[in-house]
């Protein structure tokens, strides 16, 4: 059984509309900050040095599917599983929970790229050691 891996995040007045609900883009930052957060817990981070070069992880494809409202100072915990781990991609999938009830669920495919000065980045194999501790995360 994987583990999960969770984080818990306030919502801020910034984060929402003019009816006092999050607004549908600060779902998408508060995926991008729970996937910061596992990636850290895995011992490395969106932007690290492996080799001499610096690795990062730009995003290929994002959406998130809405079943409920959060409003300003709830606490939401957000739940993040590896969907896929692919040899140079991750998906990861998130679940929202506000106040015990589901309200939203998100994916983000990320891709493992080289960044070089000048150039576009180059999409690469995930390091070993880092894709064997996101496996501890990965749904069967």
């Amino acid at each position: 059984m994987p583990e999960i891996f969770s984080v818990q995040r306030r919502v801020e007045f910034r984060d929402t509309d003019a009816a006092g609900i999050v607004h549908f883009t600060a779902f998408f930052a508060y995926m991008e900050e729970a996937e910061h957060a596992l990636l850290r817990a895995c011992g490395t981070s969106v932007v690290a040095e492996q080799d001499g070069h610096t690795i990062s992880w730009p995003r290929v494809s994002a959406h998130c599917d809405f079943s409920g409202a959060a409003h300003f100072e709830e606490v939401l915990t957000i739940e993040v599983c590896v969907e896929r781990l692919g040899e140079k991609s991750a998906t990861y999938g998130f679940r929202f929970v506000s106040r015990n009830t589901e309200i939203a669920v998100g994916r983000i495919t990320s891709v493992c790229c080289q960044l070089e000065p000048n150039q576009p980045p180059q999409s690469i194999a995930i390091p070993s050691a880092l894709a064997d501790r996101l496996k501890a995360y990965q749904r069967s």
